[in-house]
């Protein structure tokens, strides 16, 4: 008799859901790694304007450029404030589809740890029909033999 665990299909549909939250936990830490380094590079560029305009104020710089690069820190610092908003935002659905993914992990654990214990009790239950049979033939081949 072939063991057939009696929740197979629920436990097939239980991984399904984990594959495709692990498959949408990878999509949200792909996007927030992009909004991220985009936050860095906005960051960055604003760092080397600020050094360059430190550079040119000692060299001596027209009202015109300083105007110019005020204006261009300020669209940058807006910039900066939406990745920020949006790193917050992305960080905090990857944490929620981690969750859903460790929830799901533990579900199919569970029903793997089911299935587990219910192959051995089969193979127990096996086991000891497969004694008593060979008793069944012990004591039909003493009786055969005349005792």
């Amino acid at each position: 008799m072939a063991y057939q665990f009696r929740f197979q299909k629920l436990l097939e549909l239980k991984e399904n859901e984990k594959d495709q939250s692990l498959s949408e936990y990878q999509q949200s830490v792909s996007e927030f790694e992009n909004v991220a380094e985009k936050l860095y590079e906005n960051m960055s560029k604003k760092e080397l304007l600020e050094q360059n305009k430190e550079k040119k104020l000692k060299s001596g710089m027209s009202v015109q450029e300083m105007r110019h690069y005020q204006q261009f820190v300020s669209n940058l610092d807006n910039t900066i404030y939406h990745y920020q908003k949006l790193v917050i935002m992305k960080r905090n659905q990857m944490n929620q589809k981690q969750e859903i993914l460790t929830e799901k992990n533990i579900e199919v654990k569970k029903f793997e740890k089911m299935r587990e214990k219910q192959f051995k009790m089969f193979a127990l239950e096996d086991k000891a029909a497969e004694m008593k049979e060979m008793d069944d033939i012990s004591i039909k081949q003493f009786m055969i033999q005349g005792h």
